[in-house]
């Protein structure tokens, strides 16, 4: 298949501050410690001590295909010892979502060094050395007196459910059980610590541990943290039976952040109004850098996908005004459906999925066209990040079941080898 993008170019290398290279482990009481004993003997593995080894896990050659947009994002964005940084960033931040969507690319690459090393960054930097204790920090970066570490340690959902997920479709195809273990273990921390019971919603996921339960019984919800596909593949595999709760009010939070068929960044809900624009944030209402996950996510889904169809069906508007505009807009007024701004050509790569999905072939070639005019900015983390995972999915070099499981195109390379 002819290429979506543009390769990546090369950003200027940066001196970076020095990161953990082994965890430091405060100390702990005796009953964590005989708890800490107990999982390791029962995965077999020394599951809760650091996993550091970067040689046990040479990539096989004999089953990579060549993935080169991923080879320059690692050159441009990802340091040797395994952070990815936002170059547009004054603090020059980590957040955990890039490592967690940085470990699904090298997944995808049957890249399981780089792998290794992006999960032994996050667990030593993120999680103070120990992902089986805590759920990572959210963002890392340098501090107002010029130290490097945690800037916040609120923890992200949307990072924490692909960090859970992209663990466990891992320890599948590459047949390690420390990975399904720690899989499970933030899995379960996601339930225990990031969900709520809402008013009519019922279970649900929140942003965050901390900070989107408002005042009056009201909540600040984000539909660009609900990827259906990762949800059923949790309920699939942790077969807690809460995960069908969260799906249910997964899809209530999606259908009520659109009114007008287009995602909101942020919403607000409660009893009695239900869904409402959040007026209070930077985007007033209007759906931009957050919400373009959403179209993202959906067209990605499996074909099978029970809610598939009536996803795409309620995001059509967002089709429409790209086609009418000839690009995505930077923001759009989730209830009047007016448009600000011009979105980027990250925004462009991240539609492509979805009118691909909803058969708006006229407007989907109009889009790879403006990406072949107007190439990625080198320096834009964010928006290349959009373009892997549209290019990825486009070139098939992986594919999401009905059940969530991630299929990848090296797979096939390694039975044909086999």
């Amino acid at each position: 298949m002819k290429p979506l993008f543009y390769p990546l170019c090369d950003s200027d290398s940066q001196t970076q501050p020095q990161t953990q290279s082994r965890p430091h482990h405060s100390h702990r009481s005796l009953r964590y410690q005989v708890k800490k004993i107990l999982m390791a003997i029962v995965v077999g593995f020394g599951l809760c001590t650091s996993i550091s080894s970067h040689s046990a896990l040479a990539s096989s050659s004999n089953c990579t295909t060549s993935w080169p947009e991923w080879e320059q994002f690692k050159r441009s964005f990802i340091t040797d010892d395994g952070r990815v940084i936002d170059h547009s960033g004054n603090i020059k931040p980590t957040v955990s979502e890039g490592q967690a969507y940085a470990m699904f690319f090298a997944l995808a690459a049957n890249d399981k060094a780089s792998f290794q090393s992006l999960l032994t960054w996050t667990e030593n930097n993120l999680a103070n050395g120990d992902l089986t204790a805590r759920l990572p920090a959210w963002q890392w970066g340098q501090r107002p007196d010029n130290s490097w570490g945690v800037v916040d340690s609120n923890s992200a959902t949307d990072a924490d459910l692909w960090i859970a997920y992209t663990l466990g479709v891992a320890a599948d195809v590459w047949k390690d059980k420390r990975y399904a273990a720690l899989s499970t273990l933030i899995a379960q921390r996601i339930l225990n610590e990031e969900t709520a019971e809402l008013p009519l919603l019922g279970l649900t996921l929140l942003p965050a541990p901390k900070g989107f339960a408002l005042a009056n019984n009201q909540w600040k919800l984000n539909p660009s943290y609900l990827p259906l596909q990762l949800l059923r593949w949790l309920e699939h595999h942790d077969r807690d039976p809460r995960w069908k709760k969260v799906i249910a009010s997964s899809l209530k939070i999606i259908n009520g952040a659109s009114p007008k068929g287009y995602s909101a960044d942020w919403i607000l809900f409660n009893q009695e109004q239900g869904f409402s624009p959040d007026l209070q944030g930077i985007e007033k209402g209007d759906g931009g850098y957050n919400a373009i996950r959403v179209y993202l996510w959906v067209g990605m889904l499996a074909e099978k996908e029970i809610e598939r169809a009536s996803l795409l069906k309620m995001l059509q508007p967002m089709a429409n005004l790209t086609a009418n505009q000839g690009y995505p807009p930077e923001f759009v007024n989730i209830v009047s459906g007016q448009a600000k701004g011009v979105g980027s050509s990250g925004f462009s790569a991240a539609l492509i999925p979805f009118l691909h999905a909803s058969k708006n072939i006229k407007t989907l070639q109009q889009q790879q066209l403006r990406l072949a005019a107007q190439p990625i900015r080198t320096d834009r983390y964010y928006d290349q990040v959009l373009a892997l995972f549209a290019q990825g999915w486009q070139d098939q070099r992986f594919r999401f079941q009905m059940n969530g499981t991630a299929e990848f195109a090296w797979q096939s390379v390694c039975k044909q080898k086999s």
